[in-house]
């Protein structure tokens, strides 16, 4: 979350600077935070760790800065309107928290606007940023690249259980993506 911290520190200095002279008044950053989840669930979980990380920051919610909460509460296809509410409303950055898919959302309606994702598994893959080490554009955040690891998990699998001929995956058949990533996984394992 120290990326998120330091992105909205950059927006708050931003936004002082983008006023008149003369003002007194000193501008609090907004903050979109688009998550797939909702505050029930693990929502809950992403919402505690993103305060602890401003708080870490100096940033506290109601005295320097505001926070614009979008829920998909698990519907994917709502992303694109939460994240187009948030671009409308021009937040300094956006939190998309949720992977790929809420990054996704707020990178197709803005390239102004940075965004800050959380646990993407390929963002370069994915087209969220040029690579890893020059990310370029208004997106940054964490690479999981953990999907490369699953052919390998399943061959520990294997090495120690020989004799399990079938593998259940429990994967969430409505996430984009999630298809694709394990039976890519499959075929590298059998081919």
């Amino acid at each position: 979350m120290r990326g998120v911290a330091l992105l909205l520190l950059v927006a708050s200095a931003a936004l002082e600077w983008s006023g008149p002279l003369h003002a007194q008044t000193r501008a609090i950053p907004v903050v979109g935070f688009l998550s797939t989840a909702s505050p029930a669930s693990r929502g809950g979980e992403q919402l505690a760790a993103f305060h602890g990380g401003l708080r870490q920051e100096g940033y506290t919610e109601g005295e320097n800065v505001r926070i614009e909460y979008r829920w998909a509460n698990d519907d994917y296809g709502r992303l694109h309107t939460l994240a187009k509410e948030l671009v409308a409303l021009r937040v300094a950055v956006i939190v998309a928290a949720g992977g790929h898919v809420s990054a996704l959302a707020a990178h197709d309606l803005t390239k102004e606007i940075p965004i800050s994702f959380t646990t993407v598994t390929d963002p370069v893959k994915s087209g969220l940023v040029k690579s890893l080490n020059h990310p370029g554009g208004n997106a940054t955040g964490t690479a999981g690249l953990t999907s490369e690891l699953d052919p390998k998990r399943l061959e520990l699998l294997y090495a120690m259980k020989s004799s399990a001929a079938v593998v259940g995956v429990l994967i969430n058949p409505n996430r984009p993506g999630s298809r694709f990533n394990y039976a890519t996984c499959g075929q590298r394992l059998i081919g």
